[in-house]
């Protein structure tokens, strides 16, 4: 129910059409207050839910996503799944998870945008082995899922990533797995031309 309140407040006023929903974790959610200006300019609705896994996306995609009759909705999912946030990690069941979620937007007519899982060594929250191969098998399906159904992929992965074991770029992170302030300028150009092809 955390985002119950600013929901109705949202559909108190009229749709215009154009709205884009932003459905993540706390990639997302910090995004938000990091850079608020970034929303208020684009009219971006963030609905991140920090520690949350594809599972937990999957409960409340009515809510947070077809409810508010968005446009567009762009999904962030799969680092607190290999994290084993709420369990054992299953790269099928998570798969799986990204498309009944794809499926149930298409339903209502909401255009889908699918992004990378952000590279990482390590989740320091987690005991999680073999990260940095988890990463790069999940977004792999995730990118070949997205070409053969015809949606629009976001590549954040290439974009920030360094060295041999594929941790996130050190410029763009404190901690190794959120991005910092220099992060998000690295990924709102590739969000907002991915958005360009739906809502101009």
């Amino acid at each position: 129910h955390k985002y119950a309140g600013p929901n109705i407040e949202l559909n108190n006023h009229k749709n215009n059409g154009k709205r884009v929903v932003l459905l993540g974790n706390s990639i997302t959610e910090y995004w938000v207050s990091k850079h608020p200006d970034f929303f208020k300019n684009t009219g971006y609705i963030g609905r991140g839910i920090s520690g949350q896994t594809s599972y937990q996306f999957l409960v409340r995609f009515r809510e947070d996503v077809v409810d508010l009759k968005p446009k567009v909705v762009v999904i962030n999912v799969g680092t607190n799944d290999i994290a084993e946030n709420t369990g054992p990690y299953f790269e099928d069941r998570t798969m799986g998870n990204i498309m009944s979620m794809v499926e149930i937007a298409k339903a209502n007519k909401i255009n889908v945008i699918l992004s990378s899982v952000l590279p990482c060594k390590k989740m320091y929250w987690s005991g999680a082995g073999d990260v940095a191969n988890k990463i790069a098998s999940l977004n792999k399906r995730i990118a070949e899922y997205a070409k053969k159904n015809k949606i629009t992929y976001i590549d954040y992965y290439s974009a920030m990533v360094e060295g041999e074991e594929r941790a996130l770029n050190h410029n763009y992170t404190e901690d190794g797995v959120h991005p910092n302030p220099a992060g998000y300028d690295v990924m709102e150009p590739l969000l907002q031309a991915a958005v360009r092809k739906y809502v101009k």
